[in-house]
């Protein structure tokens, strides 16, 4: 909960909430809200009003408004991405729990919240089956492994490649000049550099979890090669005048 006194007017309740009115001011809003759920967290809060109204009134904040519309912004932030929730076991309408996904932010960070964010669209729907609930399980090299696999596997199937030919060799395969996906209408070099998209794109990034552990620590990179994946699919489905099997 929100300091209520000591010697500097701001002394903690918990170890870490030191903000003064100016840094509350000055943080950013997420920023500012993920430290209000870590004391929510810590101090087992349950009403979101109560926590306000103890800011409200302590000495350290009660002359700050500027500070309490902040820290009335963060718990907006805080609800609207789905980081705190009603609690229907409470009598309350101002009853809060931190939900699954708080749980998952403070353990990973913000930078896990935005990564999610960045991967909140209409994915393929092979993607949004198989991909999507690995990466949102924190499991980002699986996440990266299946979305680059399900490129490998369409360009087969609309190949008509063998099983055995593999990676970047069935990339080639597919879309040297005069392979079977390459498009017969572009210019030369398109269809080099189409082909040259999908070699790296397997090669880097789906190739090598297919031999050894890839760490994925950056979850922003770990989304931004499974929309790779996405972008590949649908340029797939368009070659193919497959309209059905996008959204």
């Amino acid at each position: 909960m929100p300091p209520t006194g000591g010697a500097h007017g701001y002394c903690a309740c918990v170890q870490d909430w030191t903000l003064t009115p100016d840094e509350i001011v000055a943080l950013p809003l997420d920023e500012l809200a993920l430290r209000i759920l870590a004391d929510v967290k810590a101090n087992n809060e349950w009403n979101w009003r109560n926590w306000m109204l103890s800011a409200v009134q302590s000495s350290a904040y009660s002359r700050h408004p500027q500070a309490l519309r902040a820290l009335s912004e963060a718990w907006g932030w805080l609800r609207a991405n789905g980081l705190v929730a009603w609690d229907p076991s409470q009598d309350s309408a101002q009853a809060i729990f931190v939900t699954r996904r708080g749980d998952e932010v403070l353990d990973r960070g913000l930078g896990y919240l935005k990564a999610v964010q960045r991967l909140d669209v209409d994915l393929h729907p092979v993607l949004e089956a198989k991909a999507r609930p690995h990466f949102l399980r924190g499991d980002f090299e699986t996440a990266v492994f299946v979305a680059m696999k399900e490129v490998e596997v369409r360009v087969r199937a609309l190949s008509g490649a063998p099983d055995s030919l593999l990676g970047t060799k069935l990339m080639q395969h597919a879309f040297a000049p005069r392979g079977p996906l390459a498009d017969p209408d572009a210019d030369p070099g398109e269809v080099v550099a189409e082909m040259d998209l999908f070699k790296g794109a397997i090669g880097l990034f789906k190739n090598p979890s297919s031999h050894r552990p890839v760490d994925y620590a950056d979850a922003t990179a770990a989304a931004e090669i499974v929309l790779l994946a996405d972008l590949l699919l649908r340029l797939l489905d368009r070659r193919n005048g497959d309209k059905a099997t996008s959204p």
